[in-house]
């Protein structure tokens, strides 16, 4: 039966929101933890482990991220002997996703401090984890908080797509909404406004970063 939308429709929405609030955050945590891993494996000497991160960063960033979405969905459905909840089939393909994006802003960030940096470090008897704990990570952070408070913004967006396995935040309520109101381009203007109430401020912050952090200023390590 069809009604009109109202306020109560749009508390619905807001409420909804919290669980793309949670679903962005643990895939944001989850993506960095795994990210973080992985970047080391992507600059190592070890060569097996530098190609099986390039093949890791190919295949989730060459693939659509809603096939990610219905693979583990379907995969750990046929292959766990109970049914996982959807916000933890959600978390896992968004993690994995933004984890790839990660490890190449991190790389990135770490490749753009100069060489001389390394080398100047090991010619003081550093070993390459000091070089990089103590000389390369400071620097490489700078650059590297920028571009990874923007890609926050993109898992915030990414969550809408977990509304196709089932999973209830704000994009899937919006469906519901529009369902049973009729009313498509007033419910989902109110599921935009939501999504630009939480990625607003993010992108604001990401470009005063870039600029207060100056990136293109690289100092070098004093011999």
């Amino acid at each position: 039966m069809l009604r009109e939308f109202g306020m109560g429709d749009v508390y619905y929405l807001v409420a909804s929101a919290r669980w793309t609030f949670v679903l962005s955050l643990i895939a944001f945590v989850g993506g960095g933890l795994i990210g973080g891993l992985m970047t080391l494996a992507r600059i190592s000497r070890f060569a097996p482990l530098r190609w099986f991160a390039a093949g890791y960063v190919e295949v989730l960033q060459g693939t659509p991220l809603l096939m990610q979405l219905f693979l583990w969905f379907f995969m750990l459905t046929l292959l766990l002997p109970v049914e996982l909840p959807a916000l933890a089939v959600a978390a896992i393909a968004l993690s994995l996703n933004a984890s790839s994006f990660a490890i190449e802003i991190w790389r990135g960030s770490i490749e753009a401090i100069p060489k001389t940096q390394w080398e100047s470090a090991a010619s003081i008897g550093m070993s390459r984890l000091q070089q990089l704990r103590y000389i390369i990570a400071p620097q490489a952070i700078r650059i590297g908080i920028a571009p990874t408070v923007g890609l926050a913004v993109i898992v915030i967006k990414a969550t809408s797509l977990t509304a196709l396995i089932g999973f209830v935040e704000v994009t899937r309520a919006g469906q519901l909404v529009s369902g049973v109101t009729f009313q498509p381009l007033l419910t989902y203007s109110v599921v935009a406004l939501i999504y630009l109430a939480f990625c607003w401020p993010l992108s604001i912050l990401s470009r005063r970063l870039e600029q207060n952090l100056d990136v293109n200023r690289t100092p070098e390590l004093s011999q």
